[in-house]
């Protein structure tokens, strides 16, 4: 049977436009999709966009446009950033579709059939910038006497109104088992202990209102048979990984149980919505009888020259304009080598360039174009590797080199599993560093013709394995060089990214133009 993987983004709110930490974690998703494709795995990769609540509301009056053409109007913007970034995703959904609509409905009637819900009174405060319900220990004082959101810094207004609550109370047990167990693990492991101080909070774990009245939130779902609530928009986003494998359509339901399963999904989040997902999304799951999900990566967020990224500052950087300047397989390279998972990444122009010149156009570029430099390799090939027993060649150059293109490929796997993804992709910077300094030693252009091709082999396989395993992270480059290569889409997988596999395609290589042109 094939293994499988559903990966998913967060559905990103569309109260404005995209910004460079909604490409990161897009980048992040679509890597490893890719990477599981590579290894021999069905994927599916659901990214899209949230479109419910008061934020939208209070952002389309802003802008004075009827809500659902603000909504189509700023989805258009992420899926446009999305495809031209390369982020090959199966699903793009958005929660005001009629097929979310149909599953969020379905999800509310599974969860009130089974008595997980009632109905009460909220009297608290409420952040809608964060679309969140906040108790007295979510809150810090801010000027005036007001009070701010702990984690966003955002005010918070205190209301009192009628709603309907979902039983979280009950499930603060079985959730901690779960994690105890490692159904569900949050990566990196300094986030699952947060989770962890948050399941034993008796305030944090009080039970959820899941409803707003619908005369404050009129554009949403309303709760079925009760028109006046409309059901509240982390419940409603949160349903919309259900929504792409088919849940709540009768028509779906081999496809559901063929990808809902906890041990093959793994949602990539930002590490400020980690409560939702880490909390709420496993309880309501568990409550309505459902599979939690297996892993939630949770990265770390963007500072810009090691400054806070924000409006205020005026230094939000803009995800298209960067692609325009650098490409969108270097701003992929970078976001992916500097990006952190445990720390916050820093997005430096500067530094985007100098990785660029020294990594991608030095390193990878500038070894392809040497090993099929006409003077040197006339015939434009790639050379068969040398016979069994002469693989090694004597030089203590090329047999460091075969060490680590042997190790390569388990090394870098290791890294992928460990979500250590700019560990990765250093080894591979580090291998074809290496075919350099090798390249140089053997100054193959002094050699004899059938040795000078011992060497352009070790440096074309080197570049070979370096596209195959990038793949991943730059698709659009690593193909190109793979396609220049000679190497067929046959040939593109986990199994053939071995040292000793290449000169297996047509055997001839093209020059042309450089990989990595002048950054203009």
């Amino acid at each position: 049977m094939t293994a499988r993987k559903f990966i998913t983004t967060p559905i990103f709110y569309v109260n404005s436009v995209p910004h460079i930490g909604h490409l990161y974690t897009a980048v992040v998703a679509d890597t490893l999709a890719r990477w599981y494709r590579f290894t021999g795995h069905a994927v599916k990769f659901a990214t899209g966009t949230d479109e419910h609540g008061l934020k939208i509301q209070q952002a389309a009056a802003k802008n004075q446009r009827p809500v659902q053409a603000f909504c189509d109007d700023i989805s258009s913007k992420f899926r446009h950033l999305f495809d031209r970034t390369n982020i090959s995703y199966t699903d793009y959904i958005r929660t005001s579709e009629p097929k979310h609509h149909a599953a969020v409905r379905a999800m509310w009637t599974t969860l009130d059939a089974r008595n997980q819900m009632y109905p009460s009174a909220y009297h608290g405060w409420y952040s809608v910038s964060d679309e969140a319900f906040l108790t007295p220990a979510d809150l810090v004082d801010g000027p005036n006497g007001t009070k701010l959101a702990r984690d966003s810094g955002q005010p918070v207004e205190l209301m009192a109104e009628e709603t309907i609550k979902f039983r979280l109370s009950d499930w603060q047990a079985p959730l901690a088992h779960a994690y105890a167990r490692g159904q569900v693990k949050v990566v990196p492991g300094v986030r699952e202990r947060d989770v962890l101080a948050m399941l034993a909070s008796r305030d944090l774990m009080s039970d959820l209102s899941v409803s707003r009245p619908t005369a404050r939130v009129q554009w949403g779902i309303q709760v079925p048979e009760q028109p006046d609530q409309t059901i509240y928009v982390w419940l409603d986003a949160l349903t919309n990984y259900l929504t792409v494998c088919g849940f709540g359509d009768p028509e779906r339901t081999e496809e559901f149980a063929r990808w809902w399963r906890r041990d093959q999904i793994v949602h990539v989040i930002g590490k400020d919505i980690v409560k939702f997902h880490g909390v709420y999304w496993p309880a309501f799951l568990m409550a309505a009888g459902l599979d939690v999900p297996g892993e939630l990566l949770t990265h770390a967020h963007w500072t810009v020259d090691r400054t806070k990224m924000s409006k205020s500052r005026g230094n939000v950087v803009d995800p298209n304009a960067v692609v325009d300047k650098f490409g969108a397989d270097a701003v992929r390279y970078y976001l992916m080598l500097n990006g952190g998972v445990v720390d916050d990444g820093d997005w430096s122009a500067d530094q985007v360039t100098k990785v660029y010149k020294k990594e991608l156009a030095g390193q990878l570029g500038n070894l392809y174009s040497r090993a099929t430099s006409p003077a040197l390799n006339p015939l434009g090939v790639f050379p068969a590797a040398p016979p069994t027993g002469a693989v090694c060649l004597p030089s203590s150059s090329a047999a460091k080199l075969h060490s680590l293109l042997h190790s390569l490929p388990t090394a870098f796997a290791t890294h992928m599993d460990a979500r250590d993804f700019s560990k990765a992709i250093q080894l591979v910077v580090d291998a074809v560093a290496e075919a350099n300094r090798y390249f140089a030693v053997e100054a193959p252009w002094t050699h004899e013709p059938g040795t000078r091709l011992d060497v352009v082999y070790n440096a074309l396989e080197t570049a070979r394995m370096a596209g195959l395993l990038l793949q991943c992270v730059m698709p659009g480059k690593a193909g190109e060089l793979l396609d220049r290569l000679g190497v067929e889409s046959g040939q593109r997988h986990w199994e053939a990214c071995r040292f000793g596999g290449g000169g297996i395609g047509s055997g001839k290589v093209s020059g042309g133009e450089v990989l990595f042109p002048k950054i203009k």
